[in-house]
């Protein structure tokens, strides 16, 4: 299946194609950090994606990470709607000295719960406080609820990839197609 979604502001201008049969990843956004960050979620969460998107970095990468959290949020939502799906997914992600723990739901009821601080407050240009602001967009519009604890830091890089890898692996358990019975309320979300 192919979703794809184009947002336009006057801070952002986003275009995305998520697909869960191919692979292939193309990231061309004006924000390094985030797009190197997008590409480990989207191999661990076996999604091909395309994405150009360009934001008003000349103020910060605000607007940019949340839009595309948007974005790629809503894309993540019409994936899961699509069939039944697990819908349940988690993972304990180390990379390095840093150590993630995510779990998720496609509940239908959007939410994050962000635990852990990063040691360096930025990497490169991005500012470390944008990815738990991206994480709150994804979730709220995929309609996910979504944990992500920091359990180990030794650096901010470290730290944000093990989250992002995290939520990747979590997504493509959760995507995973399910028969049998919806959940005890009569439906799959």
């Amino acid at each position: 299946m192919e979703i794809n979604i184009r947002r336009e502001t006057k801070e952002t201008q986003i275009e995305l194609t998520l697909s869960s049969e191919r692979s292939e990843r193309a990231i061309d956004i004006n924000c390094g950090f985030l797009a190197h960050m997008l590409d480990l979620f989207c191999h661990r969460a076996k999604l091909g994606i395309k994405l150009t998107a360009r934001g008003d970095v000349e103020v910060d990468a605000h607007h940019l990470t949340e839009d595309v959290g948007i974005v790629l949020g809503q894309a993540l939502r019409e994936l899961a709607a699509a069939r039944p799906i697990r819908r349940y997914g988690w993972a304990l992600l180390p990379m390095d000295g840093s150590l993630a723990r995510v779990a998720l739901d496609f509940s239908g009821r959007g939410g994050l719960c962000w635990r852990g601080e990063f040691p360096q407050p930025r990497c490169g240009d991005f500012d470390m406080e944008l990815t738990p602001e991206f994480f709150a967009a994804l979730a709220r519009e995929a309609r996910l609820t979504l944990h992500i604890a920091l359990l180990e830091t030794d650096n901010s890089h470290h730290a944000a990839e093990a989250a992002f890898k995290g939520v990747g692996v979590a997504v493509a358990e959760a995507l995973v197609p399910a028969g049998g019975e919806p959940s005890t309320k009569g439906l799959w979300l």
